[in-house]
């Protein structure tokens, strides 16, 4: 079931995704009286077709893709037979070179508007929900990576990049991560201290299943939902009480209690409670998990705001260009050797995984934005067989004032082809690599 959930969000969401960005290039051609012959989501064996006019609508099979069949244009089909003949008034070669520029622009700009507006929508119906700096007041819990890097549990962190620290979450943000000569500024026993963010860091990341949460907020918690039949349960745990000890180790985080506890994996230790101000002893059996039994409840106060549709429209069109500010920066890692490619890209399975195995629609729309916009950069990439290699040759030809001869485009289409198969080999072949190793 995990997986099928999994699956349908992938599906969904780049059968939207897809349609869209075939739409914008059909109704652009269109609009400029070229002739579609084909619009098509998904690629053969055909699922259902339907012809309107000079159209057929088709939908494929195989939900990795689509494409627009537009009459006279030398296209990833190389059906190039009619190439041979004189141009017809119609056809996509018989056009100005600047509406031939915006048919292949279309798509890309249809992703670019998609994706603004999913995160305006976002942004306007759920608002913000995030940590304020001032509630991680107890410093942060620091992982191996963390470690590594140079954290230490317990520091506060006051700032990134020299700015002010506001949202706990900008820790994580693209501007640390992917930045040149990043760094966070830490208290330390009374001094600021300054942590630089290695160029490698999100190979480091890549590596680590916690992925990028190498530092997190140290936690007071208290006892939550206790489950029925646990150790904690027989130990007579409720829901409210406060843990202050375990055997000799006074406890006062979450993650204190964890390391506690996962040291004693499968043994009987003594546990020291506050209930409504009053000590209670008691023994609980540990898992050999390292575990109890109860959900606990975090004590941080985490903030909401809410935003009118005139402050959405800019946050979220800044969120928007923000993936692919942070594209650019991430294909830059990758070009100086400071990231693994292999580490960095994803392919369908990849994407998959990011959408997860549950299900929610804020969840299912933010990466759907997120991919929108990978997309519009992605298709603007200089490779023939891309939207962005058609802009290239347009633009030659308007600036030059010499159009490529199709022999040309032919090839550069068949050299497109291979890097495009070569590339989604890859992205497939080194998903299926994370999942193993």
């Amino acid at each position: 079931m995990d997986i099928i959930v999994m699956v349908g969000q992938l599906i969904l969401g780049l059968t939207i995704l897809v349609g869209l960005h075939e739409l914008g290039h059909m109704l652009a051609a269109k609009w400029f009286g070229m002739r579609v012959e084909k619009y098509a989501i998904g690629f053969p064996p055909k699922v259902f077709s339907k012809k309107i006019g000079e159209t057929e609508y088709m939908l494929g099979l195989i939900p990795l893709g689509g494409f627009v069949k537009i009459s006279g244009m030398v296209d990833e089909s190389m059906d190039t037979e009619a190439l041979k003949e004189e141009p017809k008034p119609w056809e996509f070669r018989a056009k100005p070179a600047w509406q031939r520029l915006i048919v292949m622009m279309g798509g890309i700009i249809v992703n670019v508007i998609t994706g603004i507006v999913i995160y305006i929508a976002l942004t306007f119906n759920y608002g913000e929900s995030y940590l304020p700096a001032s509630e991680a007041k107890y410093g942060v819990v620091a992982n191996e990576i963390g470690t590594d890097i140079g954290f230490q549990t317990g520091d506060r962190i006051v700032a990134v990049n020299g700015q002010e620290l506001e949202r706990f979450e900008d820790v994580y943000s693209m501007d640390a991560l992917l930045g040149r000569d990043a760094y966070y500024t830490v208290e330390r026993d009374g001094q600021r201290v300054n942590i630089q963010v290695p160029a490698d860091l999100m190979d480091r990341v890549a590596d680590n299943k916690e992925r990028m949460f190498f530092v997190q907020p140290r936690q007071p918690f208290k006892v939550g939902q206790v489950l029925a039949g646990s150790a904690a349960a027989d130990a007579g745990l409720k829901e409210g009480d406060h843990i202050t000890k375990v055997d000799s180790e006074s406890v006062m985080f979450f993650h204190e209690l964890q390391q506690v506890l996962q040291k004693n994996a499968g043994k009987k230790v003594s546990m020291m409670i506050e209930r409504d101000g009053k000590p209670i002893k008691t023994q609980v059996e540990v898992s050999e998990e390292g575990t109890i039994g109860f959900a606990p409840v975090q004590m941080l106060q985490y903030a909401t705001r809410d935003y009118s549709l005139g402050e959405a429209i800019p946050l979220g069109t800044e969120q928007a260009f923000g993936v692919i500010t942070a594209n650019l920066k991430g294909f830059g890692k990758i070009f100086r050797g400071e990231v693994s490619a292999s580490k960095s890209l994803s392919g369908p399975i990849g994407i998959a995984q990011i959408f997860g195995d549950t299900f929610s629609w804020y969840k299912f729309w933010s990466i759907t934005a997120m991919l929108s916009m990978v997309l519009a950069f992605m298709n603007f990439l200089p490779i023939p067989a891309l939207d962005g290699g058609h802009v290239v040759f347009l633009t030659y030809e308007m600036v030059s004032g010499r159009k490529p001869s199709d022999n040309f485009l032919e090839n550069a289409q068949k050299v497109g082809m291979v890097i495009l198969l070569g590339l989604m080999a890859f992205a497939i072949f080194n998903d299926v690599f994370k999942i193993i190793f």
